[in-house]
């Protein structure tokens, strides 16, 4: 697999761990389990943005060296 497939992937998983996450959060009866659910959530929104952000960079890299490449 590539890194650019590796990242969508990982992408995808932070996503349904936080979708996970938040319907703990709503289904929980205790207040405290409610918000460390909430916190973690709001973690792996962090880490999809951050996985999110390498991908997009991932693909101005490549269309850059494309680029240069192209014009040799």
């Amino acid at each position: 697999m590539t890194v650019h497939g590796d990242l969508e992937r990982a992408i995808a998983m932070a996503q349904a761990a936080r979708g996970n996450y938040l319907l703990f959060a709503a289904q929980s009866e205790d207040e405290k389990a409610h918000q460390v659910f909430k916190q973690m959530a709001e973690d792996m929104e962090r880490h999809v943005m951050i996985l999110q952000s390498r991908l997009q960079y991932l693909g101005e890299y490549n269309a850059l060296v494309q680029r240069a490449h192209s014009e040799q």
